[in-house]
Formats: structure tokens, C-alpha cells, sequence
């Protein structure tokens, strides 16, 4: 009887195990089916995607950027010789010529010892006179006159050494501008370290920035420019006069210089500018949404769709804006790519295309033509 028991109890639990076993194995397929409608892996689950297909444009060249205003001249005025300051010939803040007197350091001495120099040159002239009539009778030597005449010549060359020094103790304005505040007060004593005031020319100034290297070879000397300067509504013209002749290693980017007449002198050097400068027009850019684009360690990246799966491809991009971006190699009129849904999409997914748009629904309008903002 216990022996009976015993036998229909294991007959029981490996009925129980088989069944378990049995459920497992039918679950899986079931589950498969369920996750991908029929099998396949997760790459044949479709992913909902919107989709551009690409067309030529039209559209303006454009760069934006942001540069500083620099001054067309700019020099801290200093002394070359050490000294008093005897006299301040200039107001702050105003307007100087080129040549005029601004500071006089002490030159009592000097001209003392010019005054001294130029009586010497005379008496050593008057010599020279007499020498030479006394030469031309043969009553003296050729060298006897020698020795006068480099005694003038002598006196005649620390006359000119002594001028040259005198006019150090002078500063003047090396060039037309606006001289600012004063460093110094009379009597001060000042040396060749010493700044005594700044002087700038604001008129015309310089508009520094600087764009992509790609563009260098469509940026030359004479092409115009926009500018607005931060916190003011107004819009500048000026013209590029200077481009930097190599393009930095660093940021890759090419220096540029524009000059604005600034007559009214309104923009002043040191301020914040926004600048737009117009390349040649394109009538057949590749536009594409810039959410459509993936970023990568080596490049940039897009889906293109390709009989309903999704294919990866390699992209050089141009300019951009806020909502397009410009492809110059990977993509060909006609191509459809993936602008929605990235993220889900791998290399071969599935897809399920719910939209699908084109330039004449996807294009901005002239107001939102693309620049680029690098």
C-alpha cells in the first residue's frame, strides 16, 4: 500500500515538472511573435519615423558671426627720455592733430648745451673761413686746414645729436584722434615706463571677426558687410579691407577686417558686434531640417530610407540656421532621410513612415534663409 502511495506521488510531480517544462517552451515563440509579428529579432519591429525627401533650393549665402570693434589707431603716449614734466599742453578727452605739442618734459639743460654747441660751431666756421683763404694763398698746410675743418665738422654733428635728443623731451600726437585721460600732472616725474595718456583714432574704426576656413576662398578685400552693434537697433554698412593670409590651426578660422567711416563716431572701440556677411547665391542647395543630423566623433550622420529600412550615411555639412542645414556631400536630390524618430532608428531598422514632407512644406520662408552661426 505505501509502496502504491509512493508510485502515484513521483508519477504526480513529473507530470507537474513536464508541464512547466512544456509552458516554457511554448511561451517564447508566443512572445516573439507578439514583440516582433512573426519573429526576426528587435530589427523587425518597425519604428515610427518622419521622413524629407531632399530637393534643390534657392536660397542667400550667408555667414553670421560676432566680432569686436577695434579703433584705427590706438598708442599709449610715453616719454623716450626720463624727466619733470614742465608743461601739459592737452584737455581730456578732446580732439589732437598730428604734430602737436602735448607734453613738455624738462629741457632747460639740453638747450642750454645747444646754445653752447651752436657758438662753438660758429667760432670753429669762422676758423674754417680764414683757414681756407689762407690754404688757397699756400700760406698754410692741407692739413693744418684739415684739422679745423673736422673741428666744424665735429661741432656741426653734436649740434644734430643734441637736436634729436631735444625733441625727445616733446611729445606730440603721432597721428590725428582722440587723446584720453592723463596718467600724469606737471611736475611729475616721468620715464620711459611711464603712460602719460592714451590716444585713439575712432574715425574710421575697425570691425575684427572671424569665419569658417571652408569660406576663405570666397571672401575677399572690397566685399560688404553688415553690422549691429550690442544694445542698438541701427545697421551698419562696411568693407572688408584685410583678410588674415593663413587660417588659424586652432580654431580653424580665417581673421577678417572691415573698416566703418564712423564719422559721427557712434560706435566705439572695444564694442560687442553682430556681423552678417553675403557670399554667392546658391540655386540648387541640398536643405535639409538640422534635427535630421546626428553628430559623431568623426563627422556627421543621417539615416537615408532605403526600400523601408533605415541605412546610415556619412554627410559634409555647410551652412546652417535654427531649422536647416546645408549638405555638401552624402546626400542627392531625390534621397529620403529620417528627421524624426533618430533615436530609435539603428543601421537595417524597420520602418513605419507616418509623414512625410518636402522642401515646399519643410523650407523656410526669405526671412529664415540659412547662415552660417559657426
Amino acid at each position: 500500500m505505501n509502496k502504491t502511495l509512493k508510485t502515484i506521488l513521483i508519477l504526480v510531480t513529473v507530470t507537474a515538472v513536464g508541464y512547466f517544462i512544456y509552458k516554457q517552451t511554448t511561451a517564447e515563440p508566443d512572445k516573439a511573435a507578439a514583440m516582433g509579428g512573426g519573429g526576426g529579432g528587435p530589427m523587425a519591429q518597425k519604428v515610427a519615423v518622419d521622413v524629407y525627401v531632399v530637393s534643390p533650393a534657392a536660397f542667400q549665402n550667408k555667414i553670421a558671426t560676432t566680432g569686436s570693434v577695434l579703433p584705427n589707431e590706438d598708442v599709449e603716449l610715453r616719454s623716450e627720455i626720463a624727466g619733470r614734466v614742465t608743461s601739459i599742453n592737452f584737455k581730456e578727452g578732446s580732439r589732437v592733430s598730428k604734430g602737436q605739442l602735448l607734453v613738455t618734459v624738462n629741457d632747460a639743460e639740453m638747450r642750454a648745451q645747444l646754445q653752447k654747441l651752436e657758438s662753438n660751431q660758429k667760432l670753429y666756421r669762422d676758423m674754417e673761413e680764414r683757414q681756407r683763404t689762407l690754404l688757397e694763398k699756400e700760406y698754410i698746410s692741407a692739413q693744418e686746414y684739415d684739422q679745423v675743418s673736422n673741428q666744424l665738422a665735429t661741432a656741426t654733428a653734436d649740434i644734430q645729436a643734441l637736436k634729436a635728443t631735444l625733441a625727445k623731451a616733446y611729445v606730440r600726437a603721432p597721428f590725428d584722434g582722440v587723446i584720453g585721460l592723463r596718467q600724469i600732472s606737471e611736475g611729475s616725474y616721468v620715464s620711459a615706463t611711464t603712460p602719460i595718456a592714451r590716444i585713439v583714432d575712432i574715425s574710421p574704426v575697425k570691425i575684427d571677426f572671424a569665419i569658417p576656413g571652408r569660406y576663405s576662398q570666397q571672401v575677399k578685400a572690397g566685399d560688404k558687410i553688415t553690422f549691429t552693434v550690442e544694445g542698438r537697433p541701427e545697421v551698419y554698412n562696411a568693407f572688408i579691407y584685410a583678410v588674415q593670409p593663413g587660417i588659424d590651426p586652432a580654431t580653424r578660422t580665417l581673421q577678417v577686417r572691415a573698416l566703418f567711416e564712423n564719422e559721427n563716431q557712434e560706435v566705439r572701440p572695444g564694442a560687442f558686434v553682430s556681423v552678417s556677411l553675403s557670399l554667392k547665391d546658391s540655386d540648387d542647395a541640398i536643405l535639409i531640417p538640422t534635427e535630421a543630423i546626428i553628430p559623431e566623433a568623426t563627422g556627421h550622420k543621417i539615416f537615408l530610407v532605403k526600400n523601408g529600412k533605415a541605412v546610415p550615411q556619412m554627410v559634409k555639412i555647410g551652412q546652417r540656421s535654427e531649422t536647416l542645414i546645408q549638405i555638401m556631400e552624402g546626400v542627392a536630390p531625390g534621397d529620403t532621410i529620417i528627421r524624426s524618430g533618430i533615436l530609435q532608428v539603428r543601421d537595417g531598422s524597420n520602418l513605419n513612415i507616418r509623414k512625410v514632407r518636402t522642401a515646399e512644406t519643410a523650407l523656410p520662408t526669405p526671412a529664415q534663409e540659412p547662415t552660417d552661426t559657426e
